[in-house]
C-alpha cells in the first residue's frame, strides 16, 4: 500500500510532525496551568520517530554509506571470545544494556531543580542531533577500523600528539566514570537483599542462556530469549520473597566493603571470560528488564496521565538551586548526559560492540536506535520526578546542610522558597514506601524510586506501594551494573591497543597472559577508588562526584573531534557539521563548566573557593571540632577535583587543536596521515539466527 500510494507515507509523516510539534508546544509554552504528563510521551515518541526514520537514514545512507556485503571485524577475526558475529537484537539487548547506566535516571531527575523545561528540551534535541549521531559514527567508523578503540582511531587518525592527549584523557576519565558507577550500585544494593539477591541471580542465568544459544541449541535466539526472560522474572519475584524471610535474608544482606569486593570480582570475570558466556547474554536479559519497566511506566503515565507539578521553571535557575549550585547554562546541559548525549556511550561503540555486529547495515538500528531508546528511559525518569509534589522532591533531595537536619526546620525552609511540604506528609510517605524517613535522601535515586512506585501503585495496585518502590532500587542498581561490566572489558580493550603500541603481544585479544594482565590493571583502577570511596565517605571516589558529569561530556567531545576528523579525511568534509555542530556546541559547555568548577567564587560552585575557605576558617580556628578534623580531607578533595578538572579541560583543548590542524592540512593539501580504514573484503556470512 505504501508503494502504491507514497502519499500515505508523506501523510502518515506529516501527521506525527503535527503532533509532535503541538505535543512539544503544550510542553514549552504553559504558563501558569499545570501540564499533562501524557504530551511529554507523544513528544518524545513523535521526535524519536521522526529522527530516526529521516535523520538516522540520511546518515546511513548519504555521509556514512553503510555497506551490508561488507564483512564486520566480527566475522573477519572471529576468534570465539571478543569477535563473534552476534544475532543483531543480542548485540542490541547488549549494546542498550551497556549504555544506559545511572545517567538517563539520575541525571533528568537532579536537573529538574530548574523545572521540567530545560531538561526536557535537552534531552530531546540533544539526542537526536548529538548522542544518537556520535553513537552511531563512532560505531560506524570503529567497525571500519577493525574494532579499534576511541584512543587507537586518534592516534591512527590525529598522530602521537593528538592520539596520545586522547588516550590518557580516555583512559583516566574512564578509571573515574566506572569507580562513581560501583559506587552507585554497592550503594543501591547495600543491605538489600531483594536487589542483591535479584542482581546475583542474573549471572548464572546469563550464563546458561550464553550456553544455550552457543552449545545446547545453536542459533535458538527465541527459545533461549524466553528461558532466560523467564528465569529473570523469577529471580525478581523471589528477591522478594527472599527479602521477607528473615532465615534467608541475611544471606543477602551485605555491606558497603563485602558488596565493592564482589563488584570489583565480577569485573574482573566480564572483563576475561568469552563475550558469549556472560556479558552479551547478561546485557541482553537485563534489556528486557530495563525496556519492561520503563515501558511500563510510559503505560502507567498513559492510564493515570498525572498533571506535572513541578512549574516548567523554578526560582532556581539563578544558580542557587538547594540539590547543586550553579546557574541553568552550562549546568543543565552537564548533570543531564547520558539522556542526550554522552561520552560513555562511545567507548561501548568502539569497545564490545563493533566486535559482535555481524552485518554493518544493523550499525544504524544498534547506534542510532538504541541512543534513542536511551533518552526514552530519560524523559521517563523526568516524568517521574516531576509529578511528585515540588515540596517533596525538594524534601528528598536537599541535603541537610542546607535545609536542616530537623524535619520541622527542613519543611519550614522548603516551605519558604514557594514549596509547601508537611512533617507529616513525609512521614506518611515514608511509611508508605517502607523507609524510616525520605528526609535528605540525596543523589536522585531515591527520589525516583518514589516518582515511579507512585505512578506504578496509582495504575497497578495502591496496596502495593512498599513492594514497588524496593522494585525501582533494585530496577537502578540492574540499570547500572550493565554499564560497569561492558565499560570495564572496554578499558581492557583500550588498554590493550595503548600497550600494544610498545609490546605487539599485549595487543593481542587472543593472548591470555595479556587479557588478565591488562584486565587486572584496569579493575585494580577503578576498584581501588571504589574501595577508598566506600570505606571513607569523605574521600576516595566520593571527592570525584563533582567530576563526573563534565567528565563525561568532556569524552563525548574527544569521540566527536575524532569523528569529524575521519569525515573530513574521508573526503566527506561537506557533512562534516553533522558532527562538528555538536562538537562546538560540548565545547562551549564544558569548558564553560569547568571553568566555573574550577574560579567560580561561589562557595557551592567553585573548587578552589572552597578549599581557600575552609582553609581560612580551619586557620581561624572558627570550626567546630568534628569538622575541623574533617576540613583537612574535604580540602584535599576540593584541590584534586580542581587538579583533574585542568588536567581532563587541558587534553581536550589539545585534542581540539590537533583537530583543527588535521582538517586544515587535509583541506590544504599538506602532508598528514592518511586514512586508517580497513580494506573491503566482502561478507561471506549468511545470517540465519532464527529458526524457531
Amino acid at each position: 500500500m505504501n508503494r502504491r500510494h507514497p502519499w500515505f507515507r508523506l501523510a502518515f509523516w506529516a501527521l506525527v510532525a503535527l503532533l509532535g510539534a503541538g505535543a512539544l508546544g503544550g510542553i514549552a509554552l504553559q504558563r501558569g496551568e499545570t501540564v499533562n504528563s501524557l504530551w511529554f510521551v507523544v513528544a518524545a515518541a513523535c521526535v524519536y520517530a521522526l529522527g530516526y526514520r529521516f535523520y538516522s537514514a540520511f546518515l546511513a545512507a548519504r555521509v556514512l554509506l553503510l555497506d551490508a556485503g561488507r564483512a564486520t571485524p566480527a566475522e573477519r577475526f572471529n576468534d570465539g571470545r571478543d569477535f563473534v558475529p552476534t544475532n543483531r537484537w543480542v548485540v542490541f539487548g547488549h549494546h542498550f544494556a551497556a549504555i544506559a547506566g545511572p545517567g538517563p535516571l539520575i541525571g533528568p531527575t537532579l536537573a529538574a531543580q530548574f523545572g521540567y523545561l530545560p531538561g526536557t528540551l535537552w534531552i530531546l534535541v540533544g539526542a537526536v542531533l548529538g548522542g544518537c549521531v556520535q553513537d552511531f559514527v563512532i560505531l560506524f567508523f570503529s567497525i571500519r577500523r577493525d574494532g579499534r578503540s576511541l584512543g587507537q582511531m586518534a592516534r591512527d587518525e590525529l598522530g602521537a600528539i593528538g592520539g596520545a592527549a586522547a588516550m590518557l584523557g580516555v583512559m583516566a576519565i574512564m578509571i573515574i566514570l566506572i569507580a562513581v558507577l560501583g559506587l552507585v550500585v554497592v550503594n543501591a544494593m547495600k543491605h538489600s537483599p531483594w536487589g542483591t539477591s535479584t542482581v546475583a541471580a542474573t549471572i548464572p542465568i546469563a550464563v546458561l542462556v550464553g550456553l544455550y544459544m552457543r552449545s545446547i541449541r545453536p542459533g535458538r535466539v527465541i527459545e533461549a530469549t524466553a528461558i532466560g526472560v523467564s528465569l529473570l522474572l523469577l529471580a525478581v519475584a523471589g528477591g522478594g520473597w527472599i527479602d521477607g524471610n528473615e532465615s534467608l535474608r541475611g544471606w543477602f544482606d551485605f555491606d558497603g566493603p563485602a558488596l565493592a569486593l564482589m563488584v570489583i570480582a565480577y569485573g574482573f570475570a566480564a572483563a576475561v571470560l568469552p563475550v558469549w558466556l556472560l556479558l552479551a547474554p547478561r546485557d541482553y536479559l537485563s534489556t528486557f528488564m530495563k525496556l519492561g519497566t520503563i515501558f511500563g511506566l510510559a503505560v502507567a503515565i498513559l492510564i493515570l496521565h498525572p498533571e506535572v507539578k513541578m512549574p516548567a521553571l523554578t526560582r532556581f535557575i539563578d544558580g542557587t538551586g538547594p540539590i547543586f549550585g550553579g546557574k541553568l547554562f552550562p549546568f543543565v546541559f552537564i548533570t543531564i548526559a547520558c539522556g542526550a548525549i554522552s561520552g560513555f556511550h562511545s567507548l561501548i561503540s568502539s569497545g564490545t560492540t563493533p566486535k559482535l555486529l555481524a552485518n554493518e547495515a544493523d550499525a544504524r538500528l544498534i547506534g542510532y536506535g538504541a541512543m534513542t531508546m536511551e533518552s526514552f528511559v530519560a524523559i521517563m525518569a523526568m516524568v517521574a520526578a516531576t509529578v511528585l509534589e515540588p515540596g517533596v522532591y525538594f524534601a528528598i533531595n536537599s541535603p541537610a546542610g542546607l535545609v536542616g537536619s530537623e524535619a520541622a526546620d527542613a519543611v519550614a525552609k522548603i516551605s519558604a522558597w514557594g514549596f509547601p511540604v508537611t512533617v507529616e506528609q513525609m512521614s506518611d510517605l515514608a511509611r508508605a514506601m517502607g523507609e524510616t524517613t525520605l528526609f535528605a535522601r540525596t543523589g536522585g535515586a531515591p527520589s525516583l524510586a518514589v516518582g515511579m512506585a507512585s505512578l506504578f501503585a496509582s495504575a497497578f495496585g495502591q496496596s502495593l506501594l512498599s513492594l514497588w518502590y524496593h522494585f525501582a532500587i533494585m530496577f537502578e542498581a540492574l540499570f547500572i551494573l550493565t554499564t560497569l561490566d561492558a565499560g570495564t572489558r572496554v578499558a581492557r580493550f583500550m588498554l590493550q591497543d595503548a600497550l600494544g603500541n610498545f609490546v605487539p603481544a599485549l595487543g593481542r585479544t587472543s593472548w591470555m597472559p595479556g587479557v588478565w594482565l591488562t584486565s587486572g590493571l584496569v579493575v585494580a583502577g577503578w576498584g581501588y577508588f571504589l574501595y577508598t570511596g566506600v570505606i571513607d565517605p569523605l574521600g576516595g571516589i566520593n571527592s570525584l562526584w563533582p567530576l563526573f558529569g563534565i567528565a563525561n561530556q568532556l569524552l563525548a567531545a574527544i569521540a566527536l573531534c575524532v569523528a569529524t576528523t575521519i569525515l573530513v579525511k574521508s573526503g566527506k568534509a561537506r557533512y562534516s557539521w553533522v558532527t562538528g555542530l555538536p562538537l562546538a556546541w560540548l565545547i562551549t559547555v564544558t569548558t564553560s563548566a569547568a571553568w566555573e568548577k574550577l574560579f567560580s567564587p561561589e562557595l557551592r560552585i567553585g573548587f578552589l573557593a572552597h578549599a581557600n575557605d575552609l582553609s581560612a576558617k580551619l586557620l581561624a580556628g572558627r570550626l567546630l571540632p568534628e569538622a575541623a578534623k574533617q576540613a583537612p580531607q574535604l580540602i584535599f578533595n576540593d584541590y584534586l577535583d580542581a587538579a583533574l578538572t585542568a588536567i581532563f579541560l587541558g587534553l581536550t583543548w589539545v585534542l581540539v587543536l590537533d583537530t583543527l590542524r588535521v582538517i586544515y592540512c587535509v583541506l590544504a593539501g599538506k602532508p598528514h596521515l592518511p586514512s586508517s580504514e580497513s580494506p573491503h573484503e566482502p561478507s561471506r556470512l549468511v545470517e540465519n539466527w532464527v529458526r524457531d
